[in-house]
């Protein structure tokens, strides 16, 4: 559960392909208006001219190395100004963005489990472990294959399938235990797949949500960071040009 499910949660009702786009959208628009109006245009904007004239410069001195080579370092002093300039905006906008980074792995990277499909859970020991090791399912939940699996090179996987909820799946193995929470969804709702395990003869529990490909291009499969990085960048260029952002 991230700090932001309260407010974005209701946007999982949509197709997520507008939910990467809505939000990129919005992201797009913060962090350009932050910017705006958290640095000094005038400057930013003489920096970043000073920038391509620099520049221009070095393309017709490129048979004069030395003279390159100086207004290289001009160029990159310039540029670092520019940065310098600019990340009191990139401060302002982390936690914001990283925030809603975080909504979005949560929610938009795996296909829910749904209502009735089948689906794995894999119980993952050090490739030496030997033995069985068991699953206890709560009430909505079945065990299409065997209740108790034996252990092989290392790992131990069962087929279920249930109605509607969250659930919390009980694993055993010799005198240990590990519980693993899953949500059964028709809407986008799912939760963590892959359980890391510390100081256990347990080292990982997966639960087989397949990663969710939103897009496909020319053979290209996307997920919702390809495309948010996609749309953010035409988004971005886009609302710079229109809001004169330098």
């Amino acid at each position: 559960m991230t700090i932001l499910d309260p407010i974005l949660n209701p946007l999982l009702k949509f197709p997520v392909i507008w939910i990467v786009i809505g939000l990129a959208f919005v992201i797009s628009v913060m962090v350009t208006l932050i910017y705006k109006f958290a640095t000094n245009q005038n400057t930013m904007k003489r920096l970043k001219d000073e920038i391509k004239s620099y520049q221009t410069q070095i393309k017709a001195e490129k048979n004069n190395l030395a003279k390159a080579m100086e207004l290289n370092k001009k160029a990159m002093q310039c540029n670092m100004e520019y940065m310098r300039h600019s990340m009191r905006a990139t401060l302002i906008t982390f936690i914001p963005v990283i925030f809603l980074f975080s909504w979005m792995g949560s929610h938009l990277a795996y296909e829910p489990i749904k209502s009735g499909t089948e689906f794995t859970v894999t119980a993952l020991f050090d490739s030496k472990t030997a033995g069985k090791a068991e699953i206890i399912v709560p009430e909505g939940i079945v065990v299409k294959d065997d209740i108790t699996k034996d252990i092989t090179s290392g790992s131990a996987s069962w087929l279920l399938a249930g109605t509607e909820g969250e659930y919390e799946l009980k694993f055993r193995y010799a005198q240990e235990e590990q519980n693993k929470e899953i949500i059964i969804s028709d809407e986008n709702l799912y939760s963590e797949p892959v359980m890391k395990i510390k100081d256990s003869s347990f080292k990982q529990i997966t639960v087989g949500n397949t990663q969710r490909k939103i897009l496909n291009l020319f053979g290209w499969k996307l997920g919702w960071l390809g495309n948010y990085i996609i749309f953010s960048l035409v988004f971005s260029m886009a609302l710079r040009k229109v809001l004169k952002v330098y």
